[in-house]
């Protein structure tokens, strides 16, 4: 078996669009699953989001759906319902990120499901969950990082900041998709069909144990966000930056001696946040370009790492090695059996009666 072929014969239809549902389920895609990406005429609208290539469709869109099989269905035509009816009845996972109640009024509520395919595992990603007052409520990234509390806790001293790429988007594709294989191994294991009802709200207020457990509200306040010097980014001479996640002492001892300030050891813990140690820090790391700070600090066991551009990625040592980027951009983030993943670059274009049918996915 190829590591691709870890999902094979799982089937998934994926009723979503944007970045969400399709990340959740380009992750089985990669991963052996034949997902039918089912669309609304004129396609999901991030076919031509920020940039298009030459055969008119973003290559973000072609990076989110790699792998999968797309075609379009009006479902607000009988026959279309129909279509998405015999695809749903030899499905295993169905994939929907509809505001609440959209999907029943279509047609295919939780009884006409279950109707449909009793083991069906229908996955529900919406903003803020199904229920509740907010359930109804519009919304992207940028609220449901707000509401979170998220963007309350980061960015600088004066002013929270935007997460980017969309955090919440992400947290939710990452909760999704762990959820379906978890159903998907209970149902394999004799249990029916699983109702999954993610909240992309909910998937990122996980993410905010360390705020909420810690009592470190404050932004630029605490040791992980900026509080502290030995966490910390800094800008160098050439406007470039650079990072130090110096947390353990032993790191921090190796980063003062090297630039010759011992002085500094002791005070790795003082109260933060640590503004006039940070400014120090600052104005030494400001005396020198950020290769110069690579060069005499690649040898030193300190974790510190110049930040680097998106487009400096594909040339870093460490991806190539691991052949972790490519034209297409990121590859599945993980080597099975000590080989890295391929997985298709680019959607498949298809009929919606060619979908029905059991095929490998190919590129276009």
């Amino acid at each position: 078996m190829s590591p691709q072929a870890l999902l094979e014969k799982v089937r998934v239809i994926d009723l979503s669009q944007y970045i969400p549902g399709p990340f959740a389920t380009r992750q089985l895609a990669d991963l052996g699953a034949d997902v039918i990406k089912v669309e609304p005429p004129g396609g999901d609208p991030m076919r031509f989001f920020m940039q298009r290539d030459k055969a008119g469709l973003s290559p973000i869109y072609r990076h989110l759906n790699r792998g999968k099989r797309i075609c379009q269905l009006n479902l607000k035509q009988p026959e279309d319902r129909r279509k998405l009816a015999d695809l749903l009845e030899n499905a295993d996972i169905l994939l929907e990120s509809y505001r609440p109640g959209v999907l029943a009024r279509l047609g295919f509520g939780r009884a006409q499901l279950h109707s449909l395919n009793p083991g069906l595992i229908h996955c529900a990603l919406s903003g803020y969950g199904q229920n509740g007052p907010y359930a109804q409520r519009a919304g992207h990234d940028i609220n449901y990082c707000a509401v979170s509390a998220q963007s309350i806790v980061s960015g600088s001293a004066e002013t929270p900041g935007i997460g980017y790429p969309p955090i919440a988007d992400h947290a939710a594709a990452l909760q999704a998709s762990i959820a379906m294989l978890a159903a998907l191994h209970a149902k394999k294991s004799g249990r029916g069909g699983v109702y999954l009802d993610i909240s992309m709200t909910e998937s990122l207020m996980a993410w905010q144990y360390l705020p909420l457990l810690g009592k470190s509200t404050e932004r630029a306040a605490s040791i992980l966000n900026g509080g502290a010097a030995c966490y910390n980014i800094y800008r160098c001479a050439d406007d470039r930056f650079v990072s130090l996640g110096a947390l353990e002492a032993g790191f921090w001892e190796n980063f003062c001696k090297l630039l010759g300030k011992p002085e500094w050891i002791a005070r790795q813990f003082e109260k933060m946040p640590q503004h006039g140690l940070i400014d120090a820090v600052a104005a030494e790391i400001a005396a020198q370009p950020g290769r110069h700070w690579q060069q005499i600090f690649d040898s030193v066991d300190c974790c510190f790492e110049l930040l680097f551009a998106p487009d400096e990625l594909a040339n870093h040592a460490q991806f190539r090695a691991r052949h972790a980027i490519d034209e297409n951009g990121p590859t599945y983030p993980a080597w099975i059996d000590q080989r890295a993943l391929r997985p298709d670059s680019s959607p498949e274009l298809v009929d919606a009666v060619d979908a029905l049918c059991w095929k490998s996915s190919g590129a276009i």
